[in-house]
């Protein structure tokens, strides 16, 4: 089957798992609602991944008592009928990076796969060290 992984599953429509959190981001344009994006978390294949962005959704990470996350970030980067990317709330521009575990930590696996549209990935790696190694 094109698109899917060795156990045949599509993962943009795979069955949501209730025991991964959903989070949210809700999106303005200039100061005018845009709506909602909701995401589910695969907790189930990338439990420290999923944490992690949980905790940047929900401002429960917090450095010296004041809490770091996603909450007022912008998107970045934007092309037409294939993706946006946000999330870089150091540096704005898919550079900065920061984790609830540090500055880094392991991908975690590789078992889900792009097969349509609606997926959530994160990007770990700064622009730096991709042009460096």
């Amino acid at each position: 089957m094109a698109g899917s992984t060795g156990s045949g599953v599509e993962w943009h429509m795979r069955p949501p798992n209730a025991k991964n959190p959903i989070v949210f981001f809700d999106v303005t344009i200039g100061n005018i609602p845009a709506g909602r994006i909701k995401m589910e978390l695969f907790a189930d294949i990338a439990p420290k991944t999923a944490e992690n962005f949980r905790q940047f959704c929900t401002g429960e990470y917090r450095k010296a008592g004041l809490p770091i996350g996603y909450k007022g970030c912008q998107f970045h980067r934007v092309i037409k009928d294939f993706m946006i990317q946000a999330g870089d709330f150091l540096k704005g521009d898919g550079s900065g990076c920061v984790s609830i575990y540090g500055h880094k930590f392991e991908d975690e696996n590789f078992a889900a796969k792009h097969t349509g549209p609606g997926l959530l990935s994160m990007v770990y790696i700064s622009l730096l060290e991709m042009y460096t190694s």
